[in-house]
């Protein structure tokens, strides 16, 4: 699909630029990050400072200190007195709930988009990208969840914004409705060649989306990388432990008539229910780390088809009965959450020899994604 909003502000060769410095009370935002094309996700708990971030980056908040520079145009720097208001940084923003306008149809909610931005770009390739031909003469009262928040995607592209700001866009939705709006997210991301900073607590969207991962703690960048770095580090936990797992890129093998499907990981075949994906297509998937289950030695006799062999990395003791081991294999890196009394037994240090065993139906639908 040809289609390139952004150029104005670069194009694919936009890099974003963020350093905010600020005192909400007593809570002090201190925050400064690169990210170079594609979809940057702001990661970590209510309270982190993202939101506060991201408002500043839209305008909508004037910081103490701060620089915002999208490409080589530069949207706010308190050290030379600019900072410019929210019309004029050429953003699309896309809210957690679609915020359309109920009286007007889709197309012209979508039309309203290109309108107000004094926008040329083509409605078409933007119907097609989020599938909304069959909306189009709709109202918002008459749509899904789901199918409300494509439109407030397409309105946002369809303003040729610099940059895409996405703030927690999935929250409002049930999981029927996330798993029907990550991919176009994906393709997003893919083809959409503006930058997007996302907001995020969830690290099943991290992991599907993310093409640079900023983790925020009580108002400080803390590891910032890509998501495989950032959710196989046992030391980063900003969606709780029960939320870790690794990310692991892998490329489909195969399509086996019992509806499974194989997938090439740094060698070591993956078995999955049947996923749509064509032969040779390049996936991500994320495992969680409680779906992980360790031996010294391979198994055999288990109903579980994924056995991926690698040493002992790190072991990290949580506050409880709980250990986080990281395992260094050749799919990746993987992490299993088991008890300290289970790791002690087993022997585990740094360096041994171990075997992660994952059920074929442990790995979650959503946790599958283009890579």
């Amino acid at each position: 699909m040809d289609f390139a909003p952004g150029g104005g502000a670069g194009g694919g060769r936009v890099m974003l630029e963020v350093a905010v410095r600020h005192r909400l009370g007593a809570f002090t935002l201190d925050a400064a990050f690169e990210a170079p094309p594609g979809l940057c996700v702001l990661f970590g708990r209510s309270g982190s400072g993202k939101t506060s971030v991201i408002n500043a980056v839209a305008g909508l908040m004037r910081p103490d200190e701060g620089r915002v520079q999208v490409g080589e145009r530069v949207l706010g720097d308190t050290s030379q007195g600019i900072w410019l208001p929210p019309h004029k940084r050429r953003l699309g923003y896309i809210f957690q709930e679609g915020r359309l306008f109920p009286h007007l149809s889709v197309r012209q909610n979508l039309m309203y988009g290109r309108w107000f931005a004094g926008s040329l770009l083509p409605l078409d390739p933007v119907v097609e990208m989020l599938g909304l031909g069959p909306l189009l003469t709709r109202r918002p009262g008459a749509l899904s969840g789901g199918e409300k928040q494509r439109v407030a995607i397409g309105r946002a592209l369809l303003a040729d914004p610099g940059l895409i700001l996405a703030d927690e866009p999935l929250a409002a939705l049930d999981e029927a409705r996330k798993r029907e709006i990550l991919p176009y997210f994906e393709r997003l991301r893919d083809e959409a060649r503006c930058p997007i900073l996302y907001v995020s607590h969830s690290a099943a969207e991290v992991a599907r989306l993310a093409t640079t991962v900023v983790v925020l703690q009580d108002g400080r960048v803390v590891r910032q990388g890509t998501a495989a770095e950032v959710l196989s580090d046992p030391a980063v936990t900003p969606a709780g432990i029960r939320a870790v797992g690794a990310v692991l890129e892998v490329r489909v093998a195969a399509h086996h008539e019992d509806g499974l499907t194989e997938l090439d990981a740094g060698g070591i075949p993956l078995y999955l229910p049947r996923v749509p994906q064509v032969v040779g297509a390049p996936l991500r998937i994320r495992i969680a780390a409680q779906e992980v289950i360790l031996a010294r030695e391979r198994p055999e006799g288990l109903s579980a088809l994924n056995i991926l062999p690698g040493k002992v990395a790190t072991i990290r003791a949580g506050e409880g009965p709980g250990t986080l081991v990281s395992l260094d294999t050749a799919a990746g890196r993987v992490l299993a959450r088991v008890t300290r009394r289970s790791a002690e037994t087993l022997g585990l240090v740094p360096g041994v020899d171990c075997f992660a065993v994952v059920k074929t139906v442990a790995i979650a639908r959503e946790d599958v994604g283009t890579a």
